[in-house]
């Protein structure tokens, strides 16, 4: 793109604008709030934003314009923007055209430039047309959010106003504006904004208001730097150019060729910005506390690295031609691992922290008014035996595709069913990380099956040692007690737990696991309960029932929206039971509720029409890729060695 900057001189402010300005030391900005402040607006929704990021960390952007969550340096930093979760007075950066009354309205198309995560929105104005690119340059030098207003047509006055709010909207900074640069002091760290425009620092907050007219471009660069030191002064050209050719370089080693391709690099290009490249892990959503219900308590911190998360991603990336990733999430979870396997999490940092203690931040009021506020997440320390076979089962699938991480596979492998041999007949938490009592969930059951036979699997191939026979053995076992204990012959369906009579979306695995055989009438006995017993409008699947104000299965009152991934799992099974033509109805279900960009929350609430939950994440655009493979060609599932019963 051909941009040509304005020289300062060339600017037309629109106020009269101080040179220097600097207020009073940071102040807790929760005391001083009016009470209006105070509470969550109910005027947006999750899914009106749009996603930029760095490999590092990543920014949503609203409708208008409006930067409402970022944390720097990483994913799971201390939020300086956290208007998400509160109100204005919590941080943000609106950037736009002046409306009426002073306020920026919500642009008039919003999209990403083509196979890039650089965002563009546009508005059509009476006073003329005006466009704003922002993203993140990739790369190893510190945190930097560029936005560039473009003029179109006429000449349009805009305004930025920077309101940086650290601790996640709790502290005041220090601001001061300096001739072309002004900073937001953080303690040992500063932000940096620079551009040609006069920036004004008054209450906190880091002002310009400017003419844009048809031709010009002006350009804001804020850049994290710890120190005190001033970093170089940024070529906002040169870091769109180069971030441009960034994701396109990236997303053109992509091998898929088959129908909705748009959709389906939107989805790779996501689960990129999603990798904390310098470990090689993979957060869940880069946000937290996003409600799975309006109003409710089911709020979760989503910002870290879950071992099942991130398997299964690396395992999509790979399918299609990414086998970097692989290497580096592989490597990331040999350090992780070490040589303890016995005491392995679920979840870890983005580097590898394994303390992630869940504390409520009772200053913000939460989206929408849905609180508690959470960061960390406590079902770190869960036992989950699901994981093992997630794990497990991707390595077997890596080391397929790539012989080459043969020793590392084999060594984790070995390591973690060894572990599990410990474990795989306790009680568990499950997949869905609950909060109430352990109980003998069938799908973790099962996935405790996959962990055994693909071990078996690796080691009959010649790769690694291990004690087979015991390992056949346990396998067996497992086996006829999940035929015994967790089906009900009455209803033709495996249930939900030992003993329980509820179903579990999350069942589905068995059909593309190779625990048993597609056609078996208790598999497709299954889906089809499944599909009776916990669809919603449009065919959504809720993840299992749920009690309303009173507590469930997973220990919490309220309800919640249907999960995305469970549309995913029943897609594929469909395809896999030979019902081609229901799961391409329900692949274009899923892709109707995509955002303006192609993005997906966790959740969808079909009678209210919205998206809820962390946004956006990882499992949701997991489900788009496996609807896409699952109606293109014969799903690659788990088609393994099934043992009778």
């Amino acid at each position: 793109m051909d941009l040509r900057f304005l020289n300062p001189s060339h600017v037309r402010p629109t106020m009269a604008m101080s040179n220097e300005a600097i207020i009073p030391p940071p102040r807790d900005v929760a005391e001083n709030l009016p009470v209006q402040s105070r509470v969550g607006r109910r005027d947006r929704r999750i899914e009106d934003h749009g996603l930029i990021g760095n490999l590092r960390t990543a920014v949503l952007v609203d409708r208008r314009g409006s930067v409402d969550w970022m944390c720097v340096p990483r994913f799971d930093s201390p939020a300086v923007f956290a208007d998400l979760l509160g109100s204005e007075e919590h941080g943000m950066w609106a950037f736009g055209p002046v409306g009426l009354g002073g306020v920026t309205p919500t642009a008039n198309r919003q999209r990403y430039l083509d196979g890039t995560l650089v965002l563009e929105s546009t508005w059509l104005t009476p006073a003329g047309t005006v466009q704003l690119l922002d993203f993140m340059p990739v790369g190893d030098h510190a945190a930097q959010l560029v936005r560039i207003a473009r003029g179109i047509s006429g000449c349009v006055p805009m305004r930025s106003l920077l309101r940086a709010r650290p601790g996640y909207g709790r502290t005041v900074p220090q601001v001061a504006a300096e001739d072309a640069r002004a900073r937001v002091e953080l303690g040992d760290e500063q932000l940096w904004l620079d551009t040609p425009v006069p920036v004004r620092a008054e209450t906190a907050d880091l002002t310009a208001e400017f003419n844009l007219s048809e031709g010009e471009t002006v350009a804001f660069t804020l850049s994290w730097k710890p120190g005190t030191d001033a970093p170089a002064v940024p070529d906002a050209s040169r870091l769109l150019g180069s971030t441009q050719a960034f994701w396109r370089e990236w997303i053109s080693r992509s091998t898929y060729e088959g129908p909705d391709r748009e959709a389906v690099e939107r989805s790779l290009i996501t689960l990129k910005a999603l990798q904390y490249e310098p470990t090689g892990a993979f957060v869940a959503a880069p946000t937290t506390s996003l409600p799975e219900e309006i109003g409710g308590v089911r709020n979760w911190d989503y910002r870290f690295a879950w071992l099942r998360d991130s398997a299964l991603i690396v395992e999509v990336l790979q399918r299609w031609g990414y086998v970097e990733e692989a290497r580096d999430w592989c490597d990331w979870l040999q350090r992780v691992v070490g040589e303890h396997p016995e005491n392995l999490q679920i979840m870890y940092g983005v580097g590898g922290e394994r303390e992630l203690t869940e504390v409520e931040l009772d200053w913000l009021p939460g989206f929408a008014e849905s609180s508690p506020v959470r960061i960390g997440n406590g079902a770190a320390g869960q036992l989950q035996i699901d994981v093992y076979g997630e794990v497990v089962d991707v390595l077997h699938k890596v080391q397929l595709h790539d012989p080459g991480l043969g020793p590392a596979v084999t060594t984790l492998v070995s390591g973690l069913v060894t572990s599990l041999e410990a474990l795989y007949e306790e009680p568990d938490m499950g997949i869905w990380e609950i909060r109430g009592p352990r109980r003998h969930f069938v799908h973790s059951k099962i996935m405790a099956w996959v962990a055994f036979d693909r071990a078996i699997k690796l080691t009959e191939a010649g790769h690694g040692d291990g004690p087979i026979e015991r390992w056949r053995r346990i396998r067996d076992e497992l086996h006829r007690e999940v035929c015994e204990r967790g089906y009900d012959p009455v209803r033709n369906t495996f249930t939900q737990s030992y003993g329980s009579t509820e179903l579990d979306a999350a069942l589905l695995h068995i059909v593309t696991s190779g625990f048993l055989p597609p056609s078996d009438p208790r598999i497709i006995g299954t889906v089809e309960a499944i599909q009776r017993e916990l669809s919603t409008q449009g065919g959504f699947l809720l993840r299992y029932p749920t009690e309303g104000t009173d507590c469930g299965v997973d220990g919490l009152p309220g309800d919640e929206g249907a999960f995305l991934i469970c549309m995913g799992w029943l897609i594929l099974a469909l395809a896999t039971i030979g019902r081609h033509e229901e799961a391409e109805i329900f692949k274009d279900q899923l892709l109707q509720i995509r955002n303006h960009l192609g993005l997906l929350a966790e959740e969808w609430d079909a009678d209210a029409g919205w998206q809820l939950g962390n946004f956006p994440q990882a499992f949701s655009h997991i489900t788009v890729l496996l609807s896409a493979e699952a109606t293109t060609s014969t799903p690659l599932s788990r088609q393994n060695e099934v043992i009778p019963s």
